[in-house]
């Protein structure tokens, strides 16, 4: 293993989360290997990402740099191929059964030493969605898996509260990895079921676009494919406010007196041309609203008009 050069690290690791950065701001939240082969570093390529297993250690690094979660594409399996701890804490499996494998041995570095790392999280095939900085917070070699925490303040409370923790930190634990990765994973993946298009208007800007929940979050929906549907910003305003409901025949229905308002072109054709029509489906039927949530939903809606 390299000497570890704190110099070279930080600025290789601040140039790989700014390169990151850039791609995001031009639209590119999820990125393929094409993308990263575009990194370059003190004026030579550079690789982001492992080619064949999931955690990547350059040759020049004591520690790792990033590691990949791969998509899953069978329906029936978790909804995200991470797994969370009693603790609210993310958790990584080591590369095989040894713990003397480089790759386990460049993810201890990383650990021991304190370093931001990015985790590529599968979306489709080959895309991934990148979360970064990450940290590694405390290995479990009794379950061969490294426990992940998103930010600097999960990490810095975990070590400080240790595994047990408390009920406060389970919870603060817990919303960081809805916000920071369950939410980001679930926009991203009912976005490109719908082909990065609303389902009810068929506005392409990625950036105004929204995975709307069928069943909410705080009716105990969850942020799966088959619960979201992909809406303009204005349309997600007015389903979460039923103003429109979509049947389980995937049909539009506008309230009433809605329909029966006078008020310019935005409430004609934004919402009053779409009463009686038909969502945009995904073409893969495993990625479509599950009809029992749309139902729910719908009498929420019917109750509400």
């Amino acid at each position: 293993m390299p000497a570890f050069d704190p110099s070279f690290d930080e600025r290789l690791r601040i140039a790989a989360f700014g390169f990151l950065d850039g791609l995001a701001a031009s639209g590119k939240e999820l990125v393929n290997r094409d993308d990263l082969a575009g990194f370059r570093f003190d004026g030579a390529p550079f690789r982001l990402i492992a080619t064949q297993q999931g955690i990547w250690k350059p040759h020049q690094l004591a520690a790792a740099l990033s590691f990949r979660t791969a998509y899953a594409a069978d329906p029936a399996k978790r909804p995200y191929d991470d797994s969370e701890g009693p603790d609210g804490y993310l958790r990584y499996k080591w590369q095989g059964h040894d713990p003397r494998l480089a790759a386990n041995r460049g993810l201890r570095e990383a650990m021991v030493r304190g370093v931001p790392l990015i985790w590529f999280v599968g979306v489709e095939r080959g895309v991934y969605l990148p979360r970064y900085p990450v940290y590694l917070a405390e290995e479990e070699p009794g379950n061969e898996q490294f426990v992940v925490s998103l930010d600097e303040a999960s990490l810095r409370a975990r070590r400080e509260r240790g595994p047990d923790g408390s009920d406060l930190l389970r919870s603060y634990a817990r919303r960081e990895v809805e916000v920071r990765l369950h939410q980001p994973l679930f926009r991203q993946r009912v976005l490109l079921a719908y082909g990065k298009r609303c389902a009810l208007c068929n506005l392409g800007h990625t950036r105004l676009l929204d995975a709307a929940h069928v069943v909410p979050d705080a009716d105990g929906g969850e942020p799966v494919v088959t619960n979201g549907i992909s809406m303009c910003k204005i349309h997600h305003a007015a389903y979460d406010a039923d103003i429109f409901g979509i049947s389980p025949g995937y049909r539009v229905g506008v309230r009433r007196e809605v329909m029966a308002e006078i008020d310019g072109p935005t409430l004609r054709y934004t919402l009053q041309a779409i009463d009686g029509s038909t969502i945009a489906l995904p073409s893969r039927r495993s990625a479509r609203p599950d009809r029992e949530h749309l139902d729910v939903r719908w009498r929420r809606f019917l109750a509400a008009s």
